[in-house]
């Protein structure tokens, strides 16, 4: 068979009901109640998040101004899917017994509360359950929310969301976050060459002035 001349309109999709699908879904996760973090209750259910900061960190100040009247503006967004998700070796049966949501919500109120220069009361968070069919869409929302809101443990210092790397993996540098609030003990062994906690700070400054100009 003889192939066709190249027209990448032909590979270009586009469906405007999708775009609107996502607007939704970021607009529903905009009214949901805030909790504490961890949330007061363990819960069943896989999906996105944000966590908020309104503490007295002068690194973090800006976000304790922007968040006194209402919960608008994340200094982290995540999405908890089970294990296996990636190989979609998941049940819908999986999906609807897991537990990983709250799990992965409980676990960064521990990162927190071990963390220096941190109190885990400062933080709450919000958070949508994806279930059924709606749970392909978990990935696409929390590009979408980290998109919109650009929060700093996402765009500007990395690691927050890191987890152990194991025996033999050690050789690697300590994340980002972990050099500005260290505590994790795990993080304490990785002794590759890490950034100066002054670079990071001094991108954490930068990253602040393009903050509360969401359309």
């Amino acid at each position: 068979m003889k192939s066709k001349a190249f027209d990448r309109s032909e590979h270009v999709y586009k469906n405007d009901a999708f775009a609107e699908l996502v607007k939704d879904a970021v607009r529903f996760f905009n009214g949901t109640p805030v909790h504490t973090l961890p949330p007061p209750e363990s819960f069943i259910g896989t999906g996105v998040y944000a966590i908020y900061y309104t503490g007295k960190n002068p690194a973090y100040k800006k976000y304790a101004e922007l968040n006194r009247l209402s919960y608008s503006y994340p200094i982290y967004v995540g999405k908890a899917v089970p294990k296996g998700w990636r190989q979609a070796r998941v049940s819908d049966n999986q999906l609807d017994q897991s537990k990983e949501l709250f799990s992965r919500l409980r676990e960064h109120s521990r990162s927190i509360g071990i963390a220096q220069g941190l109190e885990l009361q400062d933080f709450k968070c919000r958070f949508v359950i994806f279930e059924d069919a709606s749970s392909e869409m978990i990935s696409t929302i929390e590009a979408a929310l980290i998109k919109l809101n650009m929060p700093l443990w996402n765009t500007a210092v990395d690691g927050f969301g890191n987890h152990d790397p194991g025996r033999g993996r050690y050789e690697q540098a300590k994340s980002e976050w972990d050099v500005i609030h260290p505590g994790r003990a795990w993080a304490e062994k990785c002794n590759g060459a890490h950034a100066e906690e002054s670079a990071i700070l001094a991108r954490t400054k930068k990253h602040f002035k393009n903050i509360g100009r969401k359309p």
